[in-house]
């Protein structure tokens, strides 16, 4: 329950990621009793390469505190959507936080927005699109697979965000979006191997003053076809990005300095050297690997004039 809301504590229910380095963290529920791979209930001990921890003794512990194990210690932090996305168990291929960064932005979203995404997978843009919504907003997800969708009820209910988004089992791409959603919708996002398919239904959905549309491919052929059938449908500002995070290292360069005081002789009738003395500077190296693809994400605004 500790997506809800900022806290100070930990309460049993709470999901809570465990933070032994920036590349091992995990999330656990802190409850008693856990399920084993037999379905038995027995204590809930999570074991880490620095020892064992037992999860309830972290009730009543303060978010950001150090806590011992066995062999070491951990620290145990307040779960966001972005440490979510990091640790969340893989159901399918998710979106990392620098794409869900850009489309929650390209999707103008703030309190109060409602949104459809289709394709809702592990979760992972979709505890992000609840931040930007609630709490007077609302997300509407849908997903073909059905134990993905009854999984996705679990965690939203578990990590107390329910209130704020509907999941439904649904092949959007031949049924459309439920009825009930006609004119409500202020954003969609398509997550689909063919969201040109679902662009019909999407105008459907968006209110009488027009609404985003976002999409998520990952190859360019799909881009095409959603961009063509998009232009069909009346939709303007057709753009899309590809979003490739570089890291930059600074480095201190040692640099010659042209000597410029003179530039015929010194009081000596010498020539002057050509350069002062040598000054360090901070600088930038680029990595030397390109970074790697992800996918396209294409935006799309429809004007209140094209609304069906």
């Amino acid at each position: 329950m500790s997506f809800a809301r900022n806290k100070d504590f930990i309460e049993k229910g709470d999901t809570v990621i465990l933070y032994l380095s920036p590349s091992n963290m995990h999330a656990i529920q802190v409850e008693e009793k856990i399920k084993n791979k037999k379905g038995e209930l027995v204590e809930n001990v999570f074991q880490t390469k620095y020892g064992a921890l037992k999860v309830v003794n972290l009730v009543g512990t303060k978010y950001g505190s150090k806590v011992e194990l066995s062999k070491g210690w951990a620290f145990v932090l307040q779960p966001t959507p972005e440490l979510w996305t990091l640790t969340l168990p893989h159901r399918t291929q998710i979106i990392y936080t620098p794409d869900i960064s850009l489309i929650v932005y390209l999707l103008d979203l703030v309190p109060g927005s409602v949104v459809i995404e289709t394709g809702t997978g592990s979760g992972s843009l979709s505890h992000a699109l609840v931040r930007a919504v609630k709490p007077l907003g609302h997300l509407h997800t849908f997903d073909f697979h059905e134990q993905r969708v009854l999984t996705a009820k679990e965690e939203f209910m578990s990590h107390g965000i329910s209130e704020f988004v509907t999941v439904r089992h649904r092949d959007v791409c031949a049924d459309g979006f439920s009825a009930e959603l006609d004119h409500k919708v202020d954003a969609v996002f398509l997550d689909l191997p063919h969201p040109w398919l679902t662009i019909d239904f999407a105008v459907k959905a968006f209110k009488t003053t027009g609404g985003k549309l976002c999409s998520f491919s990952p190859c360019i052929e799909q881009v095409q076809k959603t961009c063509q059938k998009l232009s069909e449908a009346g939709f303007h500002e057709i753009n899309t990005y590809e979003c490739l995070q570089e890291e930059l290292t600074v480095v201190q360069k040692t640099m010659n300095v042209l000597n410029l005081d003179d530039l015929n002789h010194n009081e000596n009738g010498e020539k002057p050297g050509r350069y002062k003395e040598p000054v360090k500077v901070n600088s930038v190296v680029h990595p030397s690997t390109t970074p790697g693809h992800t996918g396209f994400i294409t935006i799309a605004t429809l004007p209140p004039a094209f609304i069906r």
